[in-house]
């Protein structure tokens, strides 16, 4: 890979989050300093509590730090009101919940063409990018489809295909395989792998799952609110 500036879509320096007062008070991140660059398959691992989610809510820009700066290819987002913060998540950054976070009265090509309706794209272009991108994620022909009839695997691929749909610079992931069983797990983490390889997508997955970690270029362990550890597989 390529390690110019150019590359660079997240950079975080410095970030300390605290959650309560006093006695109760939970040091979220503590000190985190984590670079990601394009193409990367990065998972951020650790024991519950250690800070992952809390990592990639801060990226992701649903949390903000006590101090330090997070930085969205070039953009720091202290710098950014609610507004031009809600853009940038929508241009730039592909989320992926365990939970699937699927509207239910939708079916699976609504469900992906509705942040490209949040873009403003046009009505052609949406069901185009709709369809190439259930058909990417295997699920061609399960369209009209509404969550409540799919599979939890097949529920966690239109979630995919709807972060793909959008084109962002980076897919961020957290717990994605913790309602799936061994096979769907699998077979997602083969299709994120693929997503990766072939179209270049960036992924940063927390994840405690060692079959997660396994899939991932980068590991990234955490353990209370600091980095640990940061390898290349």
């Amino acid at each position: 890979m390529n390690d110019t500036s150019t590359d660079l879509i997240v950079h975080c320096h410095h970030l300390n989050k605290r959650y309560g007062e006093g006695a109760t008070t939970v040091h979220a991140l503590r000190d985190v300093d984590l670079d990601i660059r394009r193409g990367e398959f990065i998972s951020l691992s650790g024991p519950s509590g250690s800070g992952k989610t809390t990592l990639l809510n801060h990226i992701g820009g649903l949390d903000q730090p006590n101090s330090g700066e997070v930085e969205v290819e070039g953009r720091r987002l202290s710098d950014l009101d609610k507004g031009e913060l809600a853009d940038l998540r929508l241009q730039k950054i592909g989320f992926v919940f365990q939970a699937y976070n699927l509207i239910p009265v939708l079916n699976a090509y609504e469900n992906v063409e509705f942040i490209l309706q949040l873009q403003g794209e046009h009505a052609r272009t949406r069901r185009t990018r709709a369809h190439e991108m259930l058909a990417e994620v295997g699920l061609e022909g399960l369209g009209k489809r509404r969550p409540g009839q799919l599979s939890g695997g097949q529920q966690q691929r239109v979630a995919i295909a709807r972060a793909m749909a959008s084109q962002p610079a980076i897919v961020l992931a957290d717990e994605p395989s913790a309602n799936l069983d061994s096979v769907a797990t699998d077979e997602l983490l083969k299709l994120m792998s693929r997503l990766n390889r072939t179209h270049g997508m960036t992924f940063c997955v927390a994840s405690h799952d060692p079959r997660v970690i396994d899939y991932s270029h980068r590991r990234v362990r955490m353990r209370d609110g600091r980095i640990e550890a940061d390898e290349h597989a």
